[in-house]
């Protein structure tokens, strides 16, 4: 049962088993509250029979109030506190599943729906787990117990009593898909709302120097009304059919003062009976009141939950823990990969970028060498052929693995908004501030950081605002140098720098370089005249390969692009 709960509310196994027992504990409360109208009955059958055990009433109701509180205390810390809880593992758990899926997932998801999954679906997902499935097991549980209790009075009273019950849920019930429809609709409109904002904020500057302001402020305008439409309208569903319910259940309190009375005055039930099932059905719908709104809510979150299911059902990338290579040669065996099913990248790719050499790809744009650099990280796996580490098939390999034995220089410096010292030291987390002192002089970054007054606990802003291009790429070299990884991956790191920066960014490179597996993403000729070995790239195949000087006497593509390359040198704005 725990498994099938589990699966259900996407649940983790403990947080499966807090809400049997939430549930539990709500029902115990309505139960002990079920006990004061018993006492209140006790109180008006002494009146009536002129015979009111007084000290006994007092004793019953100071027991009452005890066991409500500690019940009280009880539901309390097997819901809410737990419930957050709950929610707290269950977003460390998406979080972590997260950072195990390959690049391939997010680039099929919207970064907008990603982030509402973690923080809205969640949060949704603790008001069902705190307030909506506990009251509505509990009170549908402490209900069906009263009634059978009933049935031990009169029958004919207690069908007068419960028969709107199971009508007012069939209502709900007929009502389920329509309920499930309008969420899911209104879920949609709220993350097209939450990327229209983003959107906004991530290209602020592009508008503004774009005058295009006005026109993102009514597209988003636009958006968030339809948003606003389909909450009315999520509501009004909901209010139509919870309404509609709440008055069915208040007929069965009309029917119980009817039939009772027939039945009182035909003599069939005495007093005693009418004024039970009088007070009883006063309380017997208020807790399902509550539930049939509940029961609305749970049913139009099923979206969320499948949302959340979805992500923890999706395979991870797995492998071994165990990763001992012969050397760091990367070999690629036929490769093939695509995007897209339908769309090759890369196609059929072999060849070997050896231990203590640079590699450098070249090539144009869309011809497969940012690719290439993906797939020997395993950002991706591939569609066919074998990559290899000295010998190791890395689809053998936990990712986690791979990527330690892996240094990454991005051109896109992702920076964070701590000190120069945290972002470099995220090089690798356990090394001491002289470690990464000796990094960071080996970059070059102590040339600048002089300059800072709090020098390397110097705070840098949001993805390191308040730093130049070439002083970004530099702690972002020294976190490599800190890394201190056999194989080096270089998405050509001084391509957008101007001529000071890429001569620093240059010199840290060759301290970096030293010793290692290198394979470059080459933009500009200039930068390989010193590469080991070059291979050149279009759509996706291997067209031309060797040592530079070797390919430079073929005149082929290489001398091609070297010859445009040159020729742009001397171009003048007239």
């Amino acid at each position: 049962m725990l498994k099938k709960i589990q699966r259900r509310f996407a649940l983790t196994p403990l947080g499966a088993k807090n809400l049997v027992k939430a549930c539990l504990s709500c029902t115990l409360s309505y139960l002990v509250i079920a006990l004061g109208m018993a006492i209140i009955y006790q109180v008006i059958s002494g009146i009536i029979d002129q015979a009111i055990p007084i000290g006994w009433c007092l004793v019953e109701m100071g027991a009452l109030l005890i066991l409500l509180f500690v019940v009280h205390y009880l539901q309390y810390n097997m819901t809410f506190y737990n419930t957050y809880t709950e929610s707290a593992r269950l977003r460390i758990e998406v979080a972590e599943r997260l950072r195990q899926f390959p690049l391939s997932f997010f680039a099929r998801r919207d970064l907008s729906d990603l982030t509402a999954t973690i923080l809205s679906d969640v949060t949704y997902m603790e008001q069902a787990l705190s307030h909506f499935i506990p009251e509505f097991v509990g009170s549908l549980l402490a209900t069906s117990l009263l009634c059978l209790g009933l049935f031990t009075f009169d029958w004919r009273m207690a069908l007068a009593s419960i028969w709107c019950i199971p009508v007012a849920f069939g209502l709900i019930g007929l009502a389920s898909r329509r309920l499930q429809n309008a969420g899911r609709q209104d879920r949609v409109r709220q993350l097209e709302r939450t990327k229209i904002i983003q959107e906004g904020i991530e290209a602020i500057r592009d508008l503004k120097a774009n005058q295009a302001i006005n026109k993102y402020l009514k597209e988003a305008e636009h958006i968030i009304e339809d948003c606003e439409k389909s909450q009315i309208r999520l509501e009004l569903t909901n209010a139509l059919y919870v309404v509609s319910s709440q008055l069915i259940l208040k007929l069965g309190l009309v029917t119980t003062v009817l039939v009772g009375l027939y039945l009182l005055y035909e003599q069939v039930i005495d007093f005693k009976t009418f004024l039970l099932f009088m007070i009883v059905a006063s309380r017997l719908y208020d807790p399902l009141n509550a539930t049939l709104q509940n029961l609305a809510a749970m049913i139009g979150c099923s979206s969320r939950i499948e949302r959340l299911s979805e992500i923890q059902d999706l395979p991870l990338q797995t492998g071994s823990k165990l990763f001992q290579p012969e050397n760091y040669d990367i070999t690629f065996e036929h490769v093939s990969f695509g995007y897209q099913e339908d769309q090759r990248v890369l196609e059929d790719i072999s060849f070997v970028a050896k231990q203590n050499e640079v590699t450098a790809l070249v090539g144009n744009s869309g011809g497969g060498k940012s690719t290439i650099a993906n797939l020997t990280c395993r950002f991706y796996d591939i569609d066919a052929g074998t990559i290899r580490i000295g010998g190791v098939d890395i689809s053998t390999i936990d990712p986690e693995v791979l990527l330690g034995q892996v240094a990454i220089v991005f051109q896109d410096v992702v920076l964070f908004n701590g000190t120069i010292m945290e972002n470099i030291r995220l090089g690798r987390r356990g090394a001491t501030d002289a470690q990464v002192l000796e990094a960071a002089k080996l970059a070059y970054v102590d040339e600048f950081v002089a300059d800072f007054e709090d020098g390397y606990e110097t705070l840098i802003g949001e993805n390191g605002s308040k730093l130049s291009g070439g002083q970004r790429q530099r702690i972002s070299i020294a976190r490599a140098i800190l890394k201190n990884a056999p194989i080096l991956l270089l998405d050509e790191a001084s391509a957008s720098l101007d001529v000071e920066s890429e001569t620093y960014v240059q010199k840290a490179l060759s301290h970096l370089v030293q010793g290692r597996t290198v394979l470059m993403i080459a933009h500009r000729m200039r930068t390989i005249t010193n590469a080991d070995h070059l291979i050149v790239l279009k759509d996706g195949r291997i067209l031309e390969e060797g040592k530079p000087e070797d390919l430079k006497k073929q005149k082929g593509i290489y001398w091609h692009m070297l010859s445009l390359q040159q020729k742009s040198h001397t171009w003048q704005m007239k």
